[in-house]
């Protein structure tokens, strides 16, 4: 089959190349591709579908899939196949590398090391042990979150549609509602996927009852937060810092080009605007999408994606999502 692999390194072509011997592997979208395999920022909307004429297989590398048209390849009859499990405990440790810049203030000491002043004014922090850490998902990412949490003696809320009763008495964590976790927490750590269920699950009505002075922290996708309650939320002091790996609309500080080619939609450049306001906050610490970038994770990402085109070619696809 010919395979257009999107966002792809150098070496990840050869590991792909080494791994899917007798595909024909392109790396830009072609019209002729019968599997498309795109990243996070690679957006198969009906238009770039309909391009494709000989499509049969979206293998997405990634374990969310709502930059993919799902609706439209299934009226197609296009199989959507995704990788579930990659990097459970490597966005738990971004998630963790966050909050430690956050409570020990690593950003802000950074930068002003580098400037040649070791003044300690203004640079403390506060423990881990015995704050309250809110999970919002307690899912395989979710579960590491908690783990890690237990090790540095933190209490543990989760809030989950599917509850594991037997894992919260193991791990010692508390199921609650989702108003009483943002009451409670000192930490909030989103872990939800993103759909149309939890879009802007954290928002303008329930923003307000997050515990004043918490921290929040979102490695899973952007569209989780709504952006107007975020900043305000940081303005007024109900949050006290965020540790953020997404940003709705994130495209738009990424690819600033992005903002003059649609000229037809002012809601992007407000999101941008309000995006860069959120950025320069000191008390904001942002990586670029980045938590589940470990050489380890990576290799999981590819050993999948190489398995499912290998599994639909065989005519018994796997992990298939639509």
């Amino acid at each position: 089959m010919k395979i257009a692999f999107l966002e792809l390194n150098a070496w990840e072509e050869k590991f792909l190349r080494d791994r899917l011997v007798g595909h024909e592997i392109v790396t830009q979208l072609a019209g002729d591709a019968e599997v498309v395999s795109p990243f996070i920022y690679s957006k198969l909307t009906a238009e770039v579908l309909a391009t494709l004429p000989n499509l049969k297989l979206v293998t997405t590398r990634s374990t969310g899939f709502d930059h993919i048209d799902v609706a439209e390849c299934s009226r197609r009859g296009i199989t959507v196949c995704n990788v579930p499990f990659y990097g459970e405990n490597t966005v738990a440790e971004h998630t963790f590398a966050l909050i430690l810049a956050l409570s020990r203030k690593v950003h802000e000491a950074f930068v002003r090391v580098r400037a040649g002043n070791f003044s300690l004014d203004g640079l403390r922090g506060f423990d881990l042990k015995d704050k309250t850490i809110g999970v919002i998902g307690a899912g395989h990412i979710g579960l590491h979150v908690i783990r890690i949490a237990r090790g540095f003696g933190m209490k543990v809320l989760a809030f989950d549609l599917r509850r594991d009763n037997f894992l919260a008495e193991v791990l010692g964590y508390e199921y609650v509602e989702l108003d009483e976790l943002l009451g409670r927490s000192d930490i909030l750590s989103l872990h939800a996927p993103y759909n149309r269920h939890t879009h802007h699950l954290i928002n303008p009505g329930n923003i307000s009852k997050i515990k004043r002075g918490a921290i929040l922290v979102n490695t899973s996708r952007g569209g989780l937060v709504d952006t107007d309650a975020l900043l305000k939320a940081l303005e007024t002091g109900i949050l006290a810092g965020a540790g953020l790996d997404v940003l709705e609309g994130e495209e738009t500080v990424l690819e600033e080009s992005a903002l003059l080619s649609d000229k037809t939609n002012p809601e992007l450049l407000r999101r941008a605007i309000q995006n860069h306001l959120i950025l320069k906050k000191p008390n904001v610490v942002f990586t670029p999408h980045n938590a589940f970038n470990s050489q380890e994770a990576l290799e999981r990402i590819l050993d999948t994606t190489a398995g499912n085109i290998a599994a639909f070619a065989a005519g018994t696809p796997k992990n298939v999502v639509r």
